[in-house]
């Protein structure tokens, strides 16, 4: 009988591990509200900290990942702005093909192609011109209003925190399981050098 100890210790081990890492999982999150343990009060890390988590989130995102000179880079690509003007052509000529025919159906078939293009050409020279400027005018603007961080930030806080709970499983449910496992893999490696301790000691 004296042998079932020396067997079970390191199952009871993990079984210790995976319970001790799987309740510090789930500490991040709860419990959602303080709550008074002998004058100490119990928080998740979460719930305690989300204003803090939500603006560093915010200077992270604006910092890291996405900033004002992204837009200026993506206004001033030439991809971007033939893209744009390939737009704007379309859209003149759609636009003048339904006033033309607006005004008569006969005479707007009959001139649609010829008024149309002429006009189109004019048109498109001139957005050609004012295009820079006006997507230039766009960035700054844009750069005054569109403060990333703030953004961020405002969006996190207003989480609920069983949205911000769902938020981080689906991007860290791998990470949070191979937690617990390794807490059952070092609690029956404890146990096993226990039993051994025991067993020859």
């Amino acid at each position: 009988m004296e042998y079932y100890k020396f067997i079970l210790a390191p199952f009871i081990g993990a079984l210790i591990g995976w319970i001790t890492n799987y309740l510090a999982v789930k500490m991040l999150f709860y419990p959602r509200r303080p709550v008074n343990i002998l004058g100490w009060k119990l928080q998740g890390v979460f719930p305690k900290r989300q204003q803090e988590l939500a603006s560093n989130l915010g200077n992270l995102v604006e910092r890291e990942l996405i900033s004002h000179e992204d837009i200026q880079d993506v206004i001033n690509d030439p991809r971007f702005r033939e893209r744009l003007r390939n737009i704007l052509s379309e859209y003149i000529h759609n636009l003048l093909s339904r006033k033309l025919n607006s005004v008569h159906p006969v005479l707007g078939s009959i001139l649609s192609s010829r008024v149309a293009d002429s006009l189109q050409s004019r048109l498109s020279r001139e957005s050609e011109k004012i295009l820079p400027q006006l997507l230039q005018r766009v960035a700054d603007e844009l750069e005054h209003t569109l403060d990333f961080k703030e953004v961020v930030r405002k969006k996190v806080e207003s989480f609920s925190m069983d949205k911000l709970e769902e938020i981080l499983y689906t991007i860290m449910r791998r990470e949070f399981r191979f937690i617990e496992i390794v807490g059952a893999l070092l609690g029956f490696i404890i146990g096993t050098l226990q039993a051994l301790f025991f067993f020859f000691a």
